[in-house]
């Protein structure tokens, strides 16, 4: 999720270029249906409901914030033993057309580090998650394993930029599991989170 929420959530960091000011921008979106599947998947690929089944997830708009609430359990079907690879890219609506931009982060092995701290999905997601022991030895890759979040609000900032980055933009998230061979699962997970970023 964050997916996630991951997520995300999630391609946040740091432009080191130059510039005599950096500042931070915040993501506002205006639906609290914030998964969309993705534009142009891989083959092979479902949405974010391919990976969890998020009924008892709720989604509300709390102000410029989605608050957030509930349990989601995980439905993909992929073995325990199996190693999830996670990317998340952050796009840019410019004259039409979706464009790269220099935010992105990879997990080449997204379960040995769901619960560290110093990632960014923690901040935003895996933090809020109130039973850990179970979801850190399961993680996504056990199916029927139950998330147990706290209430939070999803506040997605980006900060310390140089340069000028409002308007329409949308992070891609992408899972993939390898077996124990090294060998890609031909399943794989696909979403987007679209919204505006603001200077704040």
């Amino acid at each position: 999720m964050w997916t996630i929420l991951l997520t995300l959530s999630i391609c946040c960091c740091c432009v080191l270029g130059g510039g005599p000011k950096a500042d931070d921008y915040k993501m506002i979106m205006d639906d609290p249906d914030i998964f969309m599947p993705c534009r142009d998947p891989p083959p092979g690929s479902q949405d974010v409901f391919g990976l969890m089944n998020i009924d008892e997830l709720k989604f509300t708009l709390n102000g410029d914030n989605i608050h957030i609430e509930g349990n989601a359990t995980t439905v993909w079907d992929i073995e325990p033993n199996d190693r999830i690879a996670a990317t998340g890219r952050l796009m840019h609506y410019d004259r039409g057309s979706w464009e790269p931009t220099v935010f992105s982060i990879a997990a080449n092995d997204f379960c040995s580090i769901m619960y560290d701290p110093e990632q960014y999905w923690y901040k935003y997601w895996t933090k809020h998650i109130t039973n850990k022991d179970s979801v850190e030895s399961n993680c996504l890759h056990t199916k029927g394993t139950k998330l147990i979040h706290e209430p939070f609000d999803l506040n997605m900032i980006i900060s310390n930029v140089r340069g000028s980055f409002n308007g329409n933009y949308k992070i891609i998230l992408t899972m993939e599991a390898f077996d124990e061979k090294n060998i890609k699962r031909p399943t794989s997970i696909c979403f987007e989170i679209k919204g505006d970023l603001e200077k704040i």
